[in-house]
């Protein structure tokens, strides 16, 4: 697998940005078949948007990309390395960025970016001090030092949660629903940081999200998950002229007052 030159967003020095590829990558857990015979490459550098239905499997899927699930069978393979090594996790940079954020309430925004850099011993305080500004500083985030999360509104805590990815320096950032809970707005915002950091410093990005309007606007290729298969890869351009009418009816869901959906649930 080949791998891009990219600037890290710190040092400014060329350093790779990654590919992943998954290879026939299965996951049951039980009886209950979660990801099937899935085989896709995202190239480095690249915006991959992974969306589908709740309970298709998407986060699971992340989970094995960042290695913190193991396959059932099949691989994913991280620049040539493979995923589920421990040691692929030391040699390359990942970055997850929750869906919640998984902010430390008890930690200032400062100490909660701070943290990997002290428990990694990556510098001295000033040099810490100044990864942590600068992260801060990339997102618009300066006068946000001193406070708590709890203090910050939705928007702030998820581009605090970005912002602390970026301290780690990755070489592939992962989102899990980076745009829930926010308003159009916000959640526009969120879209444009994803979009800017690929363009500024080349860094591969993998989003999981329901978010139509942050994946047709800012990936390169959509995949979309059903049912644990990964039934399309597309550009945006292409997903919009997809015929399959499980493409149509996720992307332009109609409400149908006298057939409502619920009344075809399973209980």
């Amino acid at each position: 697998m080949t791998s891009s030159s990219t600037r890290n967003p710190f040092t400014a020095e060329e350093s790779p940005a990654v590919g992943v590829t998954l290879e026939n990558l299965s996951k049951q857990f039980g009886k209950n078949i979660v990801l099937k015979d899935i085989s896709l490459q995202i190239e480095p550098g690249e915006i991959f948007v992974l969306m589908g239905p709740s309970g298709s499997g998407k986060s699971v899927l992340l989970k094995h990309i960042v290695g913190l699930e193991a396959p059932t069978s099949g691989r994913v393979i991280v620049d040539s390395q493979d995923a589920a090594d421990p040691e692929t996790r030391e040699e390359v940079k990942m970055a997850l960025v929750f869906q919640a954020g998984a902010l430390f309430n008890s930690l200032s925004v400062y100490d909660n970016l701070a943290l990997y850099l002290r428990e990694h011993r990556l510098g001295n305080e000033a040099a810490i001090r100044e990864k942590v500004m600068h992260a801060l500083q990339i997102l618009s985030l300066e006068s946000t030092g001193g406070k708590f999360p709890s203090e910050l509104s939705g928007g702030m805590r998820k581009r605090v949660a970005i912002a602390r990815a970026l301290v780690m320096e990755p070489q592939l950032m992962l989102y899990d629903e980076p745009t829930s809970e926010l308003d159009p707005v916000m959640a526009a915002t969120i879209s444009e940081i994803i979009a800017s950091l690929k363009h500024e410093y080349h860094v591969t990005s993998i989003v999981v999200s329901h978010d139509r309007d942050l994946a047709l606007n800012i990936a390169d290729r959509i995949g979309l998950l059903m049912d644990g298969e990964l039934i399309t890869v597309a550009s945006p351009a292409e997903l919009k002229t997809n015929t399959d009418p499980r493409v149509i009816d996720f992307l332009n869901p109609k409400i149908d007052l006298h057939q409502p959906r619920f009344k075809k649930l399973e209980t």
